[in-house]
């Protein structure tokens, strides 16, 4: 069971309607600690599935106070230990009650895992360019071991998931940053494998090159299943680190294959290679927002909301033609090779 310590700052005469607004809710403890005459600080321990109905709960009663704070903590351990609830309490518990109470973490604390992934520093440069180095090696080379190094130490899981999760909540400024993320680190990518295709000899026929240049069904179904997997390694809390291997695999060696290709004068076969870096792209964004809607990862407020499932529409749309036309492209370029 994941822990969150819920810390609440109010004026003190706002403490006595914030305890009996929780008085029935689902936490396991509450404290209450005044520090001087204008702050009143209420701490809430909580199951990490129950933050988000307290936190709106909390919002839309003191949205007005402009003098109130939330701060969310996350719970290494906590003595005594929190006891499960037995069965009969569980089972007892409304089908209401459990729509409301969602199984992932809360949407504030999902926008500050993925907002800090956007963030574009010279490390994050730097690191996108080591990776990319170790990637033509790896591919130029033949050696998996050596691609599956570069997948590690590539950091493109987070503005991938933070575009994904942009879209689900109509958030422009945070989809913005995560476009900007993405385009600089494909950007440098590019750049560096295609100046290491103009100095190494790069054979098309090579396996692990031959094996990116083009797409087909199996690799939708791949970035598919990346794509749900980033977005559920990050609503539920757990690390990521392994999921974001299986998305950068489906991004950075097509775009390594595709500069390294290209740089060495393999122009046609660049192309192929490039097909399969957007259709991933594509099938990884599909499957991410499907993903973060199908877990109700929403706004707040009812008209952001509305605006949400607007924007969540129209990107899911465009995303879903832009595949079927690279699923028509692979189709045909399959039926026309037989």
């Amino acid at each position: 069971m994941s822990l969150r310590l819920l810390e609440f700052v109010v004026r003190p005469d706002r403490v006595e309607d914030i305890t009996a607004l929780l008085e029935d809710k689902n936490i396991h403890h509450m404290w209450v600690t005044e520090s001087n005459d204008s702050s009143a600080a209420v701490r809430i321990l909580l199951d990490a599935e129950a933050v988000e109905e307290i936190t709106d709960l909390l919002a839309d009663r003191m949205g007005r106070d402009e003098d109130h704070r939330m701060v969310l903590v996350a719970v290494e351990a906590t003595v005594p230990r929190i006891e499960e609830p037995p069965e009969e309490e569980a089972e007892e518990e409304s089908a209401e009650e459990k729509e409301k109470r969602a199984l992932r973490i809360s949407r504030e604390e999902l926008y500050e895992d993925l907002k800090s992934g956007t963030r574009l520093t010279p490390s994050y440069a730097a690191m996108v360019a080591l990776s990319t180095v170790v990637a033509a090696v790896g591919l130029v080379s033949g050696d998996v071991a050596i691609i599956i190094g570069a997948m590690v130490i590539a950091p493109l899981l987070g503005p991938t998931m933070a575009l994904a999760f942009a879209n689900t909540l109509g958030d422009t400024a945070l989809t913005k940053g995560a476009l900007k993320t993405m385009a600089v680190a494909f950007a440098i990518a590019a750049a560096i494998s295609l100046a290491l295709g103009v100095i190494l000899d790069v054979d098309p026929a090579a396996p692990e090159i031959a094996s990116r240049i083009g797409a087909g069904f199996g690799n939708i179904a791949l970035a598919l299943a990346a794509g749900a997997a980033g977005s559920l390694a990050f609503t539920t809390g757990v690390p990521a680190a392994l999921v974001g291997v299986m998305v950068a695999v489906a991004l950075l060696p097509p775009l390594t294959a595709a500069g390294l290709l290209a740089g060495d004068g393999h122009l046609q076969q660049s192309l192929g290679a490039l097909l399969l870096l957007v259709t991933n792209v594509a099938s990884i964004s599909i499957a991410a927002m499907a993903t973060f809607a199908i877990q109700r990862v929403r706004p707040r407020t009812w008209w952001e909301a509305e605006q949400a499932t607007k924007a969540r529409r129209t990107a899911i749309i465009a995303w879903a033609i832009t595949l079927a036309i690279l699923a028509a492209i692979i189709a045909f370029g399959q039926v026309s090779a037989v």
